[in-house]
């Protein structure tokens, strides 16, 4: 009886590494690069319908494995929406709701320090911006064993700077010459290539397309003349080195062509994310890495952004800095070869917050009790997927606003005590028609909801 039960089990192993048709069901613990673009909108991938310029590296990768249509970042900010991703929270609860200058806490358990604790060797490469060095929100201090960029988020405002931050201490760089995402894409190439047998968690960060619209010649030159241009002047700005004395009061450097810098340096970010997937299957490992690529809010408009001009925002309502679709809906491109379907579409809604459990869970690490997350393991496979009751946004730069949305219902608030604006996102994606008045009981649903959304901060107080 023992003999024939071990028997049972190893051919019930072996259909489930075998699968339907060779399709791997069944994975070990996976390597995890997360690739995170800063200011890329829901349409500035040509793949989510950008027309003006093309992203075959990120369009390969979407037919490669699955396409999310309904997936939302954690704020229509960037330190916001970074916290949530790291920490599984949403605004209403996370401790940095806003662009303040303010660090995770030692209390702050983030994704990097779970996947540590189980084993995984990991890397935070590019943009950080939840801790400068010395607080309690240094890389170090979050569970990243090696980190490599921009601490502060201010300084992350330049393409080109004197230093960047290795380990949390200053390292020198050619402030003419190094062109900092080029910088991130050969840093993540060698923390793949390490020799060690643990997994790899990689945070790869890109500071494109956020302002400054600079990048190097070689990229700029095939689109100048392509696009009419209305120039960017900043003479305050031009001409300072980027030290510790340049803070975003200076503002954006001047570009002379700005669209013609914004798609190339979108198209230099998938030449470069091209470049490192196929440095991973060049190792055998595509099998055994799960890439993911988004973005951590709406397009902007500052230092010559035009998201009028590319329909950066996929005709959806609204832009960074709103809780309409525009700012915070954005893409979400999910590759492991084998376990994620291939070329496949899903309308599945799902946000920033569900990354940690979901990680957790591939990883078979720790997940913390108290998150908002859901674990979206089923939907990256292409099975059915419990979803949310509801998903949750407040932004507080312009007062306080609130955003919800369950099911295929909206509800934005613009400041507080405003009754509530409702849409029916099946029927009115672009958010153009308030249906509030007609829908009573959805409303009363939504106010109830709100009344426990959130958790009081003091330092993010209803205004």
């Amino acid at each position: 009886m023992i003999r024939r039960s071990v028997l049972v089990a190893c051919a019930a192993a072996v259909l489930l590494v075998a699968g339907a048709q060779g399709q791997t069901q069944f994975s070990p613990r996976p390597n995890i690069l997360i690739i995170q673009a800063d200011d890329l909108g829901y349409g500035d991938l040509s793949v989510y319908g950008q027309t003006k310029f093309s992203t075959p590296s990120l369009d390969r990768l979407a037919r490669e494995g699955t396409r999310f249509t309904n997936y939302y970042a954690g704020s229509t900010v960037c330190a916001p929406s970074r916290a949530a991703l790291m920490t599984g929270q949403h605004t209403g609860q996370v401790w940095i709701r806003g662009n303040a200058q303010l660090p995770l806490r030692d209390e702050d358990f983030t994704i990097a320090m779970s996947l540590k604790q189980a084993g995984y060797r990991t890397a935070l490469i590019g943009k950080w911006g939840l801790g400068r060095p010395g607080t309690s929100g240094q890389p170090d201090r979050k569970g990243f064993e090696y980190s490599f960029g921009f601490i502060d988020q201010q300084h992350a405002h330049r393409q080109f700077t004197d230093h960047l931050y290795r380990n949390a201490e200053p390292v020198p760089i050619d402030l003419e010459k190094d062109y900092v995402n080029d910088l991130f894409t050969r840093e993540a190439a060698t923390f793949i290539e390490k020799d060690d047998r643990r997994p790899f968690f990689i945070y790869l960060n890109y500071t494109v397309p956020h302002a400054e619209l600079r990048v190097p010649d070689d990229s700029l030159e095939p689109f100048k003349g392509k696009f009419p241009e209305k120039p960017f002047v900043n003479a305050t700005a031009d001409g300072r080195a980027t030290g510790p004395e340049d803070t975003v009061s200076l503002g954006y450097r001047s570009q002379p062509t700005p669209h013609s810098a914004f798609a190339a340096m979108i198209t230099r970010m998938d030449r470069d994310i091209g470049r490192i997937v196929e440095l991973i299957d060049k190792r055998g490992a595509g099998r055994q890495t799960l890439v993911l690529f988004t973005s951590d809010n709406g397009p902007h408009q500052e230092g010559g952004g035009d998201p009028a001009f590319f329909n950066s925002s996929g005709g959806l309502r609204g832009i960074k800095r709103d809780l309409y679709e525009g700012g915070i809906r954005v893409p979400m491109i999910a590759r492991w070869t084998g376990t994620v379907p291939a070329g496949r579409v899903s309308d599945h809604a799902w946000a920033h917050w569900d990354l940690f459990p979901t990680l957790a869970e591939l990883a078979s690490a720790q997940t913390p009790k108290q998150l908002d997350g859901l674990s979206m393991t089923r939907a990256l496979r292409g099975q059915a997927q419990p979803g949310h009751q509801f998903m949750y946004w407040e932004f507080h730069e312009r007062g306080f606003q609130q955003a919800a949305r369950t099911g295929n219902w909206k509800a934005v608030r613009l400041k507080n005590g405003a009754p509530l604006e409702l849409y029916d996102l099946a029927k009115d994606p672009a958010e153009q028609r308030d249906v509030a008045s007609e829908h009573a009981d959805v409303i009363a649903r939504f106010e109830t909801f709100f009344k426990g959304a959130r958790t009081d901060s003091p330092t993010w107080p209803i205004k």
